[in-house]
């Protein structure tokens, strides 16, 4: 299964990411979010035999371990991967996937990875800018680039026998960047000013809070934005120095769906084979603002500036993530809403109960007070039945499940008029208390099996669209080394019980993932607006009998 546990498992599942398009015509985005726009399904293959000469020895070739046959990795001799997926169709899709992203960062690359998907597909060391541009249109389909906490991701969908002239570009633009000064800057104010438009939407910087709170002074606690006073510092420098760290070979995914496997794998041999691996000694795991903004940007230093300094390679890379919990209350009178997340540490990807997790998001559910509804829209799930048809103070209620790679996030965000600041809170943690109990008010066989079906479908309705196949294959052998065949994957939805929900839902509400990564149990609170009504959060914790207060 994916980091982004496939199809819309990711879409329940995965981690805030944010996108940036490169090129004049944006590629539709394969249902991505490392958090608000994710993922996948799959498709009835017609399996067509594979050529049958045989590789050099020096390649290593296998078929899914799962005895998928359709889906095909080879691992170069320097330890590049190359993943290919039979599919139908009259264009195809490619991507490089790299295991980079801000978690990476430490105090002199702060704030790269937001930059570095920015400066894709620009001037090369064999390419100006324009030359760029005029050999992207050649190539027709279009590209993006696009990064996260775990990783950065160049991709295209194109025709088919115009994939060895994409896969060039992408190698030049990956191995060989120029950045520029005039590039930088350009790109520094137009982060800017997309810094600031977070900062003015609470739903678009909160999430970014609550990770910095959650993992404070570690991994996936560094923020994907960049910090407004590391990037009036950046430089070219900065970035160079970030790409020849994590763009190692043994770190990078390319991936193709509907092209031949032999030939990418020729492709990408020509391509990056002369990559120079990384040792075993070194690891190999795999311009301005308004005041405003900088007050702002003030407080992503104080959340992101305690870090130790600089680290080395072999330490970023085997660095585990180490959730802390916390309490971040931004008092602002300005807003017209007070918003409110609560959450706990999670599952990572590769824990058994991800898919009981995942349902479990499904069926808590939630939105907006307004919605069009009807049939598949969640109108049934818990958070909408039970709070937004019942509170019509409340503007939003939804759940949240990030997911990543060691770690993860789960809860529930919510916004309502001033003055119900308590109700709310109160609300939130009576919700999620409810689904630990096994007699009423818990979960029932019913509610149970319509958000396992609901999980299911969206699995595979999601996986139709060739691009969103595409990520789950390079994310799925950038994270486990080969993919998960998606019948294993509803099989695994199919098995969840009532009593694994309950299981679960005790395991993360009551703090036991700790158990497992040492985190420190305690719930991470994040609020913007009326706040100081929140400030006795964890009274009503243990009231419900949730986080330490646990006593199942």
């Amino acid at each position: 299964m994916s980091k982004q546990l496939s199809g819309a498992i990711a879409r329940h599942v995965l981690p805030f990411t944010r996108r940036a398009t490169n090129v004049t015509r944006p590629l539709v985005s394969p249902l991505v979010s490392r958090m608000n726009k994710h993922q996948q399904a799959s498709q009835t293959e017609i399996k067509t035999p594979e050529p049958t000469f045989t590789k050099p020895s020096s390649s290593s070739s296998s078929p899914s371990p799962t005895g998928d046959s359709a889906s095909r990795v080879t691992q170069l001799p320097n330890g590049i991967r190359v993943a290919t997926e039979d599919s139908q169709g009259h264009f195809a899709s490619l991507g490089v996937y790299v295991d980079a992203g801000s978690r990476y960062e430490d105090d002199t690359t702060r704030g790269v990875s937001h930059i570095l998907d920015r400066l894709a597909f620009k001037s090369t060391a064999s390419r100006t800018s324009e030359k760029m541009m005029a050999d992207l249109e050649a190539a027709g389909g279009n590209v993006m680039c696009s990064s996260s906490r775990e990783s950065i991701m160049y991709q295209s969908a194109l025709l088919p026998q115009d994939l060895p002239k994409m896969l060039a570009i992408m190698a030049d633009t990956i191995r060989y960047p120029r950045i520029t000064d005039e590039e930088l800057e350009e790109q520094r104010v137009s982060a800017g000013h997309e810094i600031q438009e977070y900062w003015s939407k609470p739903e678009m910087i909160l999430p970014e809070l609550l990770h910095t709170v959650a993992y404070k002074d570690n991994t996936l606690g560094n923020p994907l934005l960049c910090p407004m006073e590391k990037l009036d510092t950046m430089t070219t420098a900065n970035i160079k120095q970030y790409i020849n760290t994590w763009y190692k070979p043994e770190r990078i995914v390319v991936s193709a769906v509907g092209a031949d496997h032999d030939k990418v794998v020729d492709l990408t041999k020509d391509l990056f084979g002369d990559m120079k691996a990384t040792t075993s000694s070194t690891g190999s795991e795999s311009s301005s603002g308004s005041a405003e903004g900088r007050a702002k940007g003030g407080i992503f230093s104080s959340l992101f500036g305690k870090s130790s300094g600089t680290s080395d390679y072999s330490t970023l890379s085997r660095e585990v993530a180490k959730y802390t919990g916390g309490t971040l209350l931004i008092e602002d009178d300005t807003q017209p809403f007070t918003h409110l997340y609560v959450g706990f540490e999670g599952l990572s990807i590769h824990d058994d109960d991800i898919y009981a997790l995942a349902t479990l998001q499904l069926l808590m559910g939630g939105g907006s007070s307004f919605s069009a509804g009807g049939p598949g829209k969640g109108m049934y799930s818990r958070l909408f039945s039970n709070v937004l048809n019942h509170y019509n103070w409340i503007e939003s209620c939804m759940s949240f499940n990030h997911c990543y790679s060691d770690s993860g996030l789960f809860g529930i965000s919510g916004s309502c008029y001033p003055g119900y600041e308590s109700m709310l809170l109160e609300v939130i943690v009576r919700e999620l208390e409810l689904t630990t109990r096994t007699g009423k008010g818990g979960i029932a066989q019913g509610e149970l099996e319509r958000a396992k079906n609901q999980l299911r479908s969206s699995v595979l309705m999601n996986l139709e669209s060739k691009m969103v196949q595409l990520e789950d294959l390079g994310r799925q052998v950038q994270v486990h080394g080969h993919k998960v065949p998606v019948e294993e994957l509803c099989s695994k939805i199919e098995k969840v019980t009532q009593q694994d929900m309950v299981r679960v839902a005790r395991r993360v509400f009551g703090g036991g993932v700790a158990k497992l990564t040492g985190g420190s149990g305690d719930v991470t609170i994040v609020g913007q607006g009326l706040t100081k009504n929140l400030e006795h959060a964890g009274k009503v914790l243990e009231k419900y009998g949730l986080g330490k207060a646990a006593k199942w």
